[in-house]
């Protein structure tokens, strides 16, 4: 197993790309980018824990629906800030030449 360093993985930040909460087809939000990821999922862990709490006070009181709705929002909320998160830690494939860059003169 690798060693992880620390000190780089503290400077990395989101990336933005990760939509959440749609409305017409189209995201009505997505991820902020540039938030330290150690930021983001702390957020993510605090909005997780609001989301357990309405759950659990929905599944125990009757005719309290907001709770569920609540709970959903703030979990798609979560999901969308760890997705982001997943794709600032996962490698990506490099990059190969396009057929067309493939033609252009190699400059030296």
């Amino acid at each position: 197993m690798s060693k992880i360093d620390s000190t780089a993985i503290s400077e990395l930040k989101t990336i933005g790309l990760t939509p959440l909460i749609y409305c017409s087809d189209q995201a009505l939000f997505n991820v902020r980018a540039g938030v330290p990821i150690v930021d983001a999922l702390s957020q993510a862990s605090d909005l997780l824990f609001l989301a357990k709490s309405f759950t659990e006070d929905a599944a125990y009181i009757k005719d309290i629906d907001r709770h569920a709705w609540a709970a959903h929002y703030l979990t798609a909320m979560s999901k969308a800030v760890i997705d982001d998160v997943v794709k600032v830690l996962t490698p990506r494939p490099a990059r190969t030449k396009t057929e067309s860059e493939e033609e252009l003169p190699e400059s030296k």
